[in-house]
């Protein structure tokens, strides 16, 4: 029996507040959460992360060891997090420059239903801020520029944008699609046959 998690997303400190519903295998490692997060929100994986529960922090370890950073992210499953902090919320910090905080709350666990593939975006509102925008600050003057024509910073940052950005749109296609190729990258290959023993 295959359990799943519902969890709601939130990126907390911006408005309109982007809120994703998702679901995914109890089991799930945390580098992999990783990627589904960055799918779900929008992101593009341009920088590090964290989770962090119960005062402890999984994601990508120093590779030279000069600090303690976070436990590896690939050792974890947020079955086993779940189970040794009691927390039924994760925060998860993304870009330690712009420091993106989201909200992620374990809202149930129930078994997986026959033929769905995980992850499963279940809900989606509100627009991922762009990358590099200057975190929550950053986005706020950005969105203050484009939707003023006679604002200082209007051009450049239509320009920057690609002048198509919607604060309300959370491109539920293209969380779908990066769902989709998550779903392939991680379902079970079929073996090789085996070529059978010569006999003596």
């Amino acid at each position: 029996m295959t359990l799943i998690a519902r969890l709601r997303i939130l990126l907390n400190d911006v408005d309109p507040q982007p809120m994703r519903h998702i679901e995914v295998p109890l089991k799930i490692r945390l580098d992999r959460l990783h990627e589904v997060v960055q799918a779900a929100m929008g992101w593009t994986d341009t920088h590090l992360y964290e989770f962090r529960a119960g005062g402890a922090g999984w994601g990508v370890p120093d590779p030279d060891g000069f600090y303690d950073g976070p436990m590896p992210a690939k050792k974890a499953t947020l079955q086993k997090v779940l189970e040794d902090t009691g927390a039924r919320t994760l925060q998860y910090v993304y870009d330690f420059g712009d420091d993106w905080d989201h909200s992620i709350r374990i809202e149930r666990v129930s078994e997986a239903s026959q033929g769905v593939t995980y992850p499963r975006l279940l809900k989606a509102s509100g627009a991922c801020p762009p990358e590099d925008v200057g975190g929550a600050p950053g986005y706020e003057e950005f969105l203050e520029a484009l939707a003023d024509p006679k604002h200082e910073q209007h051009d450049d940052m239509v320009g920057w944008s690609g002048a198509t950005f919607d604060p309300e749109d959370a491109r539920i296609d293209r969380i779908v699609e990066r769902f989709d190729q998550l779903a392939k990258k991680w379902s079970p290959r079929p073996g090789k046959p085996k070529a059978p023993k010569p006999t003596p």
